[in-house]
Formats: structure tokens, C-alpha cells, sequence
């Protein structure tokens, strides 16, 4: 079964308040076998308009990747979220093999 992955492109508007968006999202993550591949850190832009902050999120799968997404825990998160940081989010599905 090929993996899910969620990518997301975020620019944070109040660093405060978005410690409130991660600490909620938090137990959607566990419930749904989040790994972190990539969580802020450097980049390079080489195409397109880049973010200040870029994660990839791995999960056991892409049925996963949807479930955490749409449960409560993680739109409680995204509640907040969309009040404190701009963001442009993708789930792929990763390729098998």
C-alpha cells in the first residue's frame, strides 16, 4: 500500500498563536501515524512562489493522510490555523516500491 504525504506551504502571521494550531493538531497526528520528513528549517526556492516555512508529512497511507485531515482533532487545529497563517496544502500519494 503506497504511503500518504501531506505538503503544506505556510506563511505565519503570528508565531504566538500558531504554537496553538500545533499543540491542538497534535493528537490527530498521533491518532493517525503522522512522521515528520520536513518541518520548517532551510530552503531554496527554485520554481514558483515559495513560503517561509514548508512541511511534508508522511502517513501509513493516503486513506490516512485524508482521515487525519477531515477528523475533528485536526479541524479543530485548522480552525485556528487559518486565522494566524496562510497556507497552501496538498496530500499525494506516495509511489509504491
Amino acid at each position: 500500500m503506497a504511503k500518504g504525504y501531506w505538503i503544506a506551504h505556510v506563511d505565519v502571521r503570528d508565531p504566538e498563536r500558531y504554537k496553538d494550531y500545533v499543540a491542538t493538531a497534535k493528537p490527530a497526528f498521533e491518532r493517525y501515524g503522522a512522521h515528520f520528513l520536513a518541518r520548517g528549517g532551510e530552503w531554496k526556492g527554485l520554481e514558483g512562489t515559495g513560503r517561509a516555512r514548508n512541511v511534508v508529512i508522511e502517513f501509513p497511507s493516503m486513506q490516512a493522510a485524508l482521515d487525519c485531515y477531515n477528523s475533528a482533532e485536526y479541524q479543530a487545529a485548522k480552525a485556528i490555523r487559518i486565522t494566524v497563517a496562510d497556507a497552501d496544502m496538498t496530500i499525494v500519494e506516495g509511489a509504491e516500491g
